[in-house]
């Protein structure tokens, strides 16, 4: 946005990645808020100059309460996810189906449908976080891998309906050294023991490591700004060349 100032919402900016995105931001310019579950607030506050705001993706109320005190946005990051431990498919029970529906793909409908009329407002961009496991199939990722993939469609369909006032992209990252692999910020033992073995994993990529959250945040940055003006509804695979959709 030209001339003004430039806000950013990053919802789930608590994280490795949310933390590393926020700095960037910052440095960039951008008036910061950062949404995230209260723990995680209290884990790794933002810089003071940082705004924050409580929410709970799995409550309604609670989503709409956090975006009711946000102005117009040039840009929404939605960076939250939530796992459970890797489990077969036939293994998994409703309430655990619920549980991880609830915090990727409802949650990312929920606050979609928050951020929109903010970014129309501002002419702003969205940015979805999902996961090289919306393409890539392994045992015991499958209702996480569903959720991503859901969120991929969900991307581009929104792409389709909010043009062309906003524009929105997703990013989908490989593993990703973070709390996340250890159950996740705020509500984790984030010195557990990952749930990925890194090493390996670090040796069947052919740039030889594992992804940094630095690595997503160039990514969703040059979303976020005019270099990718004429592109929506596009995902861009972070990876290390792993696996090539």
């Amino acid at each position: 946005m030209a001339g003004g100032e430039r806000r950013l919402a990053l919802l789930g900016g608590c994280g490795g990645i949310g933390r590393a995105l926020c700095a960037r931001a910052l440095a960039e310019g951008w008036k910061v808020t950062v949404l995230d579950l209260p723990a995680s607030l209290d884990r790794h506050p933002p810089p003071a100059t940082v705004e924050r705001v409580p929410i709970d993706l799995r409550d309604p109320p609670s989503v709409a309460a956090a975006f009711a005190g946000l102005g117009p946005l040039q840009g929404f990051v939605h960076l939250s996810g939530y796992t459970t431990p890797l489990r077969r498919l036939e293994d998994t029970s409703l309430d655990e189906f619920d549980e991880v529906m609830a915090g990727n793909f409802r949650g990312a409908y929920l606050a979609a449908r928050a951020a929109l009329p903010l970014l129309r407002g501002g002419g702003g961009v969205m940015v979805i976080i999902v996961s090289g496991l919306a393409a890539q199939v392994r045992p015991g990722y499958g209702l996480y891998g569903a959720n991503k993939a859901a969120m991929v469609h969900l991307t581009r369909t929104l792409a389709v309906e909010a043009a062309p006032v906003v524009r929105v992209n997703a990013v989908a990252p490989s593993a990703v050294d973070t709390a996340f692999l250890r159950g996740g910020t705020g509500r984790s033992d984030e010195d557990a023991p990952p749930d990925v073995d890194l090493e390996a994993y670090a040796r069947e990529t052919p740039l030889g490591r594992m992804a940094r959250p630095e690595d997503v945040v160039g990514p969703v940055m040059f979303l976020l700004g005019p270099d990718s003006g004429f592109m929506t509804g596009q995902v861009l695979w972070v990876n290390g060349g792993r696996f090539m959709p």
